[in-house]
């Protein structure tokens, strides 16, 4: 199978309005910004989007919160994003906030092919309400159920055409995790070579999981907390 596509555009062509996408990264490390700027481009909407965090406002899924794409946001982390408050203040976004334990580890189940995890975190808390709670060993653990997303979006440091990923420091938080999960993972990469010039001891992803690839260009990797020492 031939996954190599030639860029953004032509990998996220074929999504619909109204799909559930998972968007790799942390914070703003590892996003996949040439995916996020082809949707905003094409303009698909009502969708709902699970991600560590939301974005800022001029950047990353804050680019599409601002063009209203965006109905439901599933996330552990939102606090950099004055668009995302504004909207949820006014009911114009969904949100689901979730532990970012939990949230990683309901990627890790989907991967898995697990059907629900069982967590202590959230318990006795408004995280609970509504959940199967069961009792462990004398320890209260919530059921929640795996994520089903019909895409994940991930952004790797290196790959190679079947669609092998190396992921590089931060950016390895939650993209291996979510590349597992996609009925269709889409890989966007700093560098793409061709089969076996990859370390095989160093894939974090193998491309089982990967069904199109393609090379990013004009990566602007912001700082989302910039943080400098006074001149002295």
């Amino acid at each position: 199978m031939n996954k190599v596509v030639s860029n953004a555009d032509e990998a996220i062509k074929d999504i619909p309005d109204g799909a559930t996408l998972m968007l790799g990264g942390f914070g703003l490390c590892g996003i996949p910004e040439n995916c996020i700027s082809a949707l905003v481009k094409k303009g698909t909407k009502h969708l709902t989007c699970i991600s560590n965090n939301a974005g800022v406002d001029d950047f990353g899924i804050g680019l599409m919160l601002k063009q209203k794409q965006v109905n439901k946001m599933i996330s552990s982390y939102v606090g950099e994003n004055a668009e995302f408050e504004r909207q949820l203040l006014s009911g114009e976004l969904e949100v689901e906030l979730i532990p970012q334990g939990t949230l990683a580890t309901r990627c890790m189940a989907a991967g898995y092919g697990m059907p629900a995890i069982y967590t202590p975190a959230g318990v006795g808390t408004e995280v609970a309400e509504g959940k199967e709670v069961r009792n462990f060993n004398g320890k209260d653990y919530l059921l929640e159920y795996a994520f089903d997303a019909d895409y994940a979006i991930v952004k790797a440091w290196k790959g190679d055409t079947m669609g092998n990923l190396i992921f590089k420091d931060t950016a390895r938080n939650f993209n291996p995790l979510m590349a597992m999960a996609g009925k269709i993972t889409i890989a966007e990469v700093e560098e793409l070579v061709e089969p076996g010039e990859l370390d095989a001891n160093e894939i974090h992803t193998p491309g089982i999981y990967v069904h199109r690839i393609f090379k990013g260009t004009n990566y602007e990797k912001r700082i989302e907390q910039r943080t400098v020492r006074k001149r002295i």
